[in-house]
């Protein structure tokens, strides 16, 4: 049983009309995700203006290792988030609990073994991504600080997701807004006051992030402790864990393969030189803030689906998809016709003042033009694999992200191997590999075997 306080904040997704609760739902996790890119492109943004292009390049030609780390915590996040929120749905509430302690337990195991790992290969993965020596220093320092603070990281992805499991998409938002804002501002205070380079860009994301973990830990298990259930849930069950990794490990492939996908990317971007790589930093720092959205939205749309799967009521699932395409469109808009038609302004905001009209600016506003027109098609691609990943069809959620990643992969070669093209080949993968893979994910859902998915 739930007391009325803490009710307020989590919320069941299976009654009311369903546009009006996803909405409501999903929109606090949107501005969540908004400031959430804003400090990831500050980090950027910062070290470009006030450390040069080479800094910009050296935080550009780290960010897909990174984002291996971010796909681990992210596939992890997704696995716990579909098994509470089915149990959520079912008030199951003291078989939710163990799963809750269980994937903070399990995590935080896993999450020490991946910075141990990352710290000892470092090197060996910059010199896998070809990265140019002019940038080799400052990107293994970035990267070092980064991977030193990633148990943080995963902690905290691994807790707002549980909230947003059990209906409360507002406590991350209110995380995140002071996390964002102190990471800008010691963004901003490190590089210029102190002139620690890309350094002072790592430090900030480390000590915001680790403060934002604490405050959701600690906040979660208040959470849950006003949760009542009959006699003390199991902290740790080896059948929970199994449950969660059903879901989880498909998810963690999923999302590290594209990770993997992006490091051959850079490996053939980083091969066109800094200018090209500082112009492809601030361009994907861009398109993956518009991905993010979309990505987030999806998030939201996997919690609703998973509650109204365990509750039983698959027919709201189809109205939540038909809210979430809409929603996702209005999102799509802005973003599009910025990028498109002020790409080239947006780049500039990334690079020192005489690099103005230079490779890097031409690079990254091409990127931009390329890729804004297609926002619309990845969104309904991006809503749709909301729906098969909440219903645990995760056979059919990995094979629609795949048939993205390995065009967009393959192509990117292929492409940018024509001697007219150079790395403009490389941006032209993108609507491709978005269009292919948007057709695949709704071939999936129409099929209606995701309404027989049970975690």
């Amino acid at each position: 049983m739930m007391r009325d306080e803490e009710s307020e904040m989590m919320k069941d997704l299976t009654e009311g009309k369903a546009s009006s609760v996803l909405w409501r739902f999903s929109i606090p996790m949107f501005v969540s995700v908004i400031f959430q890119q804003l400090y990831n492109i500050a980090d950027s943004a910062i070290a470009g203006k006030f450390a040069g292009e080479s800094a910009l390049a050296a935080v550009g030609a780290s960010y897909p290792i990174t984002m291996i780390f971010m796909a681990v915590a992210v596939g992890s996040n997704i696995g716990c988030s579909v098994v509470i929120s089915q149990l959520f749905g079912a008030k199951r509430y003291g078989e939710m609990k163990t799963a809750v302690s269980t994937t903070l337990l399990s995590s935080a195991v896993l999450a020490a073994v991946l910075m141990a790992a990352g710290l000892l290969g470092t090197d060996g993965l910059l010199l896998l991504l070809n990265t140019p020596r002019d940038v080799f220093v400052d990107g293994a320092l970035y990267l070092r600080i980064y991977i030193g603070g990633f148990l943080f990281l995963f902690l905290y992805n691994i807790c707002t997701g549980i909230f947003t499991s059990l209906g409360d998409s507002r406590t991350p938002l209110y995380f995140l807004i002071g996390s964002s804002l102190s990471n800008i501002v010691l963004d901003y205070w490190f590089v210029t006051a102190f002139r620690m380079g890309v350094a002072g860009v790592a430090w900030a994301t480390f000590l915001a992030q680790g403060v934002a973990c604490v405050l959701a830990f600690l906040t979660l298990l208040y959470r849950l402790g006003k949760i009542k259930t009959e006699g003390r849930p199991p902290l740790f069950s080896g059948l929970m864990l199994k449950r969660v990794g059903r879901i989880a490990v498909p998810s963690i492939l999923q999302q590290s393969f594209i990770s993997v996908g992006n490091i051959f990317i850079q490996w053939r971007v980083n091969g066109f030189g800094s200018s090209v790589i500082a112009g492809y930093s601030a361009a994907i720092k861009l398109n993956t803030f518009t991905i993010t959205s979309f990505t987030t939205l999806g998030n939201g749309l996997s919690s609703f689906t998973a509650q109204n799967v365990g509750a039983g009521k698959c027919g709201r699932v189809k109205e939540g998809l038909r809210a979430g395409i809409r929603l996702a469109f209005l999102i799509a808009v802005p973003f599009a016709v910025t990028f498109f038609f002020f790409g080239s302004a947006m780049i500039r905001l990334f690079l020192p003042e005489d690099a103005g009209a230079g490779a890097a600016l031409s690079a990254g506003a091409t990127f931009l033009r390329i890729a804004s027109p297609f926002y619309f098609v990845v969104s309904v691609k991006l809503m749709a694999d909301g729906v098969l990943r909440g219903a645990g069809a995760m056979r059919q959620f990995m094979t629609a992200t795949f048939t993205d990643l390995v065009l967009r992969v393959v192509l990117a070669f292929a492409f940018s191997a024509v001697p007219a093209l150079g790395a403009t080949g490389i941006w032209l993968s993108w609507p491709v590999g978005w269009t292919t893979a948007t057709v695949v994910s709704c071939v999936f859902y129409k099929s209606g075997k995701w309404t027989h998915g049970r975690v």
